[in-house]
């Protein structure tokens, strides 16, 4: 069961139609290309790294685990930003990607 951020449902709540549209809009970008979901979950989770956006890269780390991702595959693709993100950038999608899998260990 996805576990959402208190933020998340608060916006749900306020903005129902917009939040129920932009899950929409989720679910039609995932389903227009070839990818299954533990993949689309790891490239989003990529994506979130270099973009540094913390919240998203936990909630992705999260979305892999509960799509069959192991945690050496979800550690990868925080390794695999070094060479183009850079070293101190990939630290911090690491730390992130950590948080998550010791939550979810315990």
């Amino acid at each position: 069961m996805a576990r959402l951020p208190k933020r998340y449902v608060r916006f749900h709540e306020q903005f129902p139609a917009v939040g129920k549209a932009y899950e929409a809009y989720g679910e039609a970008v995932a389903q227009a290309g070839p990818l299954d979901e533990k993949t689309r979950c790891l490239v989003k989770l990529g994506m979130s790294i270099a973009a540094r956006m913390e919240g998203a890269a936990k909630s992705h780390a999260h979305k892999a685990l509960q799509a069959g991702a192991s945690a050496e595959e979800i550690r990868h693709v925080a390794l695999l930003a070094a060479p183009t993100i850079g070293f101190p950038n990939m630290m911090a999608g690491l730390g992130w990607v950590d948080e998550i899998l010791i939550e979810h260990a315990s």
